[in-house]
């Protein structure tokens, strides 16, 4: 069966059951997820949250892209979140490649000019994660005082474990958190 038939079979079901349609446009709990796109994390079950509950931002390694920070600016000034997360997590296909090689590959495939194409693969899933809480906490287009947490998730036991905390605005407030493994 393809997405399309998939997509088509199922939306009746849930038509039939729909209950959402009193939800709020802001997230109820004022919250914004950055996520990485990996489909064994599901962010409400992991998070608990609820349809309605946060934003959920989600690309390839959970990445505080130009545009993640784009939907974080519209979401606080829009739409009055005042908490961010950001959760990568274990076994992240990101951690398996280098860009340059993957641009050969994708540029011979297609014969398309990859040569601005940025895929931002990274080594080491820690400092990545600091590195994105870090740019979420120093960009001058959000509001100073928003708490942001990154956690970790191991896709082998559905375990979140916070490993950084900071605030935007403020300056060298990062505080790593004890490593609990």
């Amino acid at each position: 069966m393809s997405l399309t038939e998939h997509i088509q079979q199922h939306n009746a079901r849930y038509v039939a059951r729909f209950d959402r349609s009193t939800l709020a446009l802001p997230p109820a709990r004022r919250w914004a997820i950055v996520a990485c796109m990996d489909a064994r994390l599901t962010v409400e079950e992991v998070t608990g949250i609820a349809t309605g509950d946060a934003h959920i931002i989600r690309n390839a390694g959970g990445l505080v892209t130009d545009d993640a920070i784009r939907s974080l600016v519209i979401s606080t000034h829009l739409l009055g979140t005042n908490e961010f997360a950001i959760i990568e997590h274990t076994g992240c296909g990101m951690l398996t490649f280098e860009d340059e090689p993957v641009r050969r590959q994708i540029a011979e495939r297609t014969g398309a000019d990859t040569g601005d194409l940025r895929l931002f693969a990274f080594r080491d899933l820690e400092a990545n994660l600091k590195e994105q809480v870090r740019r979420v906490a120093e960009s001058p287009l959000l509001p100073t005082g928003i708490p942001v947490t990154g956690y970790v998730y191991a896709v082998e036991t559905g375990k979140l474990r916070p490993v950084v905390s900071a605030t935007t605005g403020a300056a060298n407030v990062e505080r790593e958190h004890a490593s609990i493994r």
